[in-house]
């Protein structure tokens, strides 16, 4: 038996302060370890002598502690408040930020991931997403979790702009010029100017973010294995687990856009930079657009769209018909893709409701099907890398990456397409 109290008032849900505040840390708080070396990954790779192998490795220690956390993380998010997990979790992960400025050894660096994937998921992530699905009530599940991904999407954009704002301000000669220890220099700036503002985005979090009363009211006592067992056997869970998996390997790809820009169309270092961050402005466009219809069309649907939409941009760049010469069809591409797989991180949460997951036991399904779901964390940084690194700088290595990412996308779609028809009539 669940002890729970699960009232769900709608007339008092949390306010709009309250999801603009989830929005802020839900992007936040994934600045240092992913954004960053995102937008700035030739630059990362240059200041820490990392290889993209190496680099990988990292983020497979952060997926190892991720796939931990994630399963005793779930529980947690039934039973306590998120407001203060959450504030914990970005001073947390700001700390790891002025470690990260030092520009530590390898063995260090993976430590610092590892680090980042406690603070990340452990104290924060299922209560991001329980939060999202409580502030959706019964009728709004597409609009919270498509404002949620778009509204993060925005604000990483913008933190984007800002760390190439600030990167280009600080370097002493122009990109074209500029010696490894000017870009050192330069993005060290980018890295505390990070750190501090997720700090503070904490601070706001701890004193602004009010629950009301109905997220207060869905709460566990206490949860056994019985609860476990009612979440395992639900199809939902399982089918989730491997439209997330997909999904979130597409999303990997976001990774390396700037670096094909670099050394598949030529780019300078800023310019490819710039490429990654319109990726992260075309996130809240497409996650705001598809939460708006997601409540008025079928939100199953609109997921199998998603995927097609992540398949086509994929065999696009596999094919190999975009090179220099090919600017418009490269951006085009490169929107095709986005829209897939922006839409799909903006959809595939909020379909938990329709595929009867509780919302008392959302952050325990949360965990279990993260477990699964994120488990490209682990292994597609790695795969990427040592796809590119065996290709180093040629056109054929990312081709096998949108390969792979092809691949993918295809059995994601699969596995929403049978979502769909289990549970689009609800």
């Amino acid at each position: 038996m669940i002890l729970a109290k699960t009232k769900f008032l709608e007339e008092s849900k949390p306010s709009w302060l309250y999801l603009l505040l989830l929005i802020f840390s839900g992007e936040a708080i994934f600045i240092l370890p992913f954004v960053l070396p995102r937008v700035f990954r030739p630059t990362v790779l240059d200041v820490l002598g990392l290889d993209n192998v190496q680099l990988g490795l990292c983020f497979s220690v952060y997926g190892l502690v991720a796939m931990i956390s994630y399963v005793f993380g779930g529980p947690l998010a039934d039973k306590y408040s998120p407001r203060k997990l959450i504030a914990i979790a970005l001073w947390m992960t700001a700390l790891g930020g002025f470690l990260f400025a030092q520009y530590p050894t390898l063995w260090v660096l993976q430590m610092l991931y590892g680090w980042w994937g406690f603070t990340t998921i452990f104290l924060f992530w299922a209560p991001m997403i329980k939060a999202t699905r409580i502030w959706g009530g019964r009728n709004s599940q597409g609009k919270a979790f498509g404002f949620l991904d778009g509204g993060r999407g925005l604000t990483g954009a913008l933190f984007s702009l800002l760390g190439v704002v600030v990167f280009s301000i600080f370097l002493s000669e122009s990109p074209d010029m500029a010696d490894i220890t000017d870009r050192k220099d330069a993005f060290t700036y980018v890295i505390y100017s990070a750190s501090i503002i997720i700090i503070l985005v904490g601070v706001l979090v701890w004193f602004f973010m009010k629950t009301g009363d109905s997220g207060e009211k869905v709460i566990l006592e206490r949860i056994s294995w019985k609860d476990i067992k009612q979440v395992l056997k639900l199809p939902s869970v399982w089918l989730l687990m491997v439209i997330i998996l997909c999904g979130y390997v597409g999303y990997k790809i976001t990774d390396i856009i700037s670096q094909y820009a670099e050394e598949v169309m030529l780019y300078n270092q800023v310019d490819a930079a710039k490429v990654g961050t319109l990726l992260q402005f075309l996130r809240p466009a497409t996650g705001i657009l598809f939460g708006l219809i997601a409540d008025r069309l079928k939100i199953t649907s609109l997921l199998v769209v998603s995927f097609i939409l992540t398949l086509m941009g994929g065999l696009l760049f596999a094919t190999g018909v975009i090179a220099p010469t090919t600017t418009l069809l490269f951006f085009m591409s490169v929107v095709v893709i986005a829209a897939g797989v922006y839409a799909t991180r903006a959809l595939y949460f909020g379909v938990m409701h329709v595929g009867k997951i509780p919302l008392a036991l959302t952050g325990t399904a949360v965990g279990l099907i993260s477990l699964i779901g994120y488990t490209p964390d682990v292994f597609a940084g790695p795969a990427y890398g040592m796809l590119l690194d065996a290709h180093p700088g040629e056109e054929l290595g990312h081709q096998n990456v949108f390969w792979m990412l092809s691949a993918f996308a295809f059995v994601g779609g699969i596995a929403a397409l049978i979502y769909h028809r289990k549970y689009g009539k609800q």
